[in-house]
């Protein structure tokens, strides 16, 4: 009988610890490859978003937000400057920006007779629909003429028009009441994602004229200024004419004028260590998984000492011993981790529609290698027990 039938013939006897034994490599590699799958669902969804947005886009925002490509943790970071009107009509006079998005945002209740909800108020020019690619589903988008006129309309995400008014359809010129004032539904946006795991949730804004935002917006500022460009080529031109206007007026570290790209590569950057921490934490479940293995091996290592002495006696080589228990536990660490990745892919599969999240092959690799690994290092001990037995004296043993 050849080792891997052996270790097949002698589980089949004890299935139960078996089971138990490999258990714990399956919990480690579930929890694992569950949360590598997360990560890559995240990181695509966010990709994603930016994608939709376009590469064309320039955040101009307080402080020295990125430093050598990652997030910085300075003071300089956070400043209380805030942006004007005087700075949108600067920056709007560079050649190459095709638009220029000012944007004031703010937590707010939104009321329709007894239904309250929470969302995020983005008080802009009519250009934020262009810059953020939103379109209008039901309704229109308000306009530069109603920036102007200061008109009380609003445009709203699919999700927040739902909750309010049971349809999007339904929503188009109602009125929503905001901090006592009402404003009069004339759009609802088409549907973008995000939200839970991805990023913004789109769905739920509500769109005013930023002229009629003064109303909440006294002091009649921006936390960021979004540069459109006609093309990706007028980028580094643009970034360099937008800081020479803004030093005018600021200090240096006081802003950051930012790009897509910079932007989405630090936050992969972060999201690559969190995952990294994350993955570390859920492996000390392979290695409480692995002294599991090797506790076992040790038991049935004694259990099977006149069986070795025996074989030892008859001619079997201590390679031979050793190979027999290594295998074995290769084996029962394999049966838990193919276990464990057929787990996650079937909590994945139930999971996608409401999550993004996806196993990749590296992540396969990683289940089965680590798996193999855990039954080489925790096997190595018992098997090499096993191995050096006297023939005498594990024949002898009671």
């Amino acid at each position: 009988m050849g080792f891997i039938e052996s270790a097949f013939f002698d589980f089949s006897r004890n299935k139960g610890r078996t089971f138990l034994t490999s258990l714990g490599i399956l919990i480690g590699v579930l929890a694992v490859v569950l949360l590598t799958a997360f990560g890559l669902g995240l990181k695509a969804s966010i990709e994603q978003q930016f994608e939709d947005l376009g590469t064309n886009l320039i955040r101009v925002v307080p402080g020295q937000i990125l430093k050598d490509g990652n997030f910085s943790n300075s003071s300089s970071a956070f400043t209380s400057i805030e942006f004007d009107e005087k700075d949108i009509q600067k920056l709007s006079r560079i050649r190459e920006i095709e638009n220029t998005v000012p944007i004031f945002s703010k937590s707010i209740i939104v009321t329709v007779g007894n239904k309250k909800e929470i969302s995020t108020l983005y008080a802009s020019t009519a250009g934020i629909f262009t810059a953020l690619n939103v379109n209008a589903d039901f309704g229109k988008l308000f306009t530069e003429s109603d920036v102007n006129k200061r008109s009380s309309v609003v445009v709203i995400g699919p999700n927040l028009a739902e909750d309010l008014f049971l349809s999007a359809k339904q929503a188009i010129g109602k009125s929503v009441t905001i901090e006592g004032q009402k404003y009069v539904v004339i759009g609802v946006t088409n549907k973008k994602g995000g939200g839970f795991g991805g990023g913004p949730d789109f769905d739920s804004f509500i769109y005013m004229p930023y002229k009629t935002a003064y109303t909440f917006n006294t002091n009649k500022t921006f936390m960021a200024i979004i540069l459109q460009t006609k093309t990706d080529e007028e980028i580094k031109p643009v970034i360099g004419q937008a800081e020479d206007i803004l030093l005018k007026r600021y200090e240096e570290e006081e802003f950051s004028i930012i790009q897509q790209e910079e932007l989405l590569s630090a936050i992969n950057s972060i999201f690559a260590m969190i995952n990294t921490v994350l993955v570390a934490i859920a492996a000390i479940s392979l290695i409480v998984g692995g002294i599991g293995i090797m506790n076992i091996m040790y038991v049935t290592v004694t259990e099977r000492i006149k069986e070795i002495g025996i074989r030892r006696a008859l001619g079997a080589r201590k390679s031979d011993i050793l190979i027999q228990f290594l295998v074995a536990s290769i084996i029962l660490s394999l049966i838990g981790g193919l276990a464990g990745l057929g787990l996650s892919a079937v909590i994945v599969f139930f999971i996608k529609p409401y999550f993004p999240a996806y196993i990749d092959l590296n992540s396969v690799l990683l289940a089965l290698g680590v798996s193999s690994a855990i039954g080489i290092i925790f096997g190595v001990f018992p098997a090499k027990k096993a191995a050096d037995l006297s023939p005498i004296d594990a024949i002898r043993y009671e």
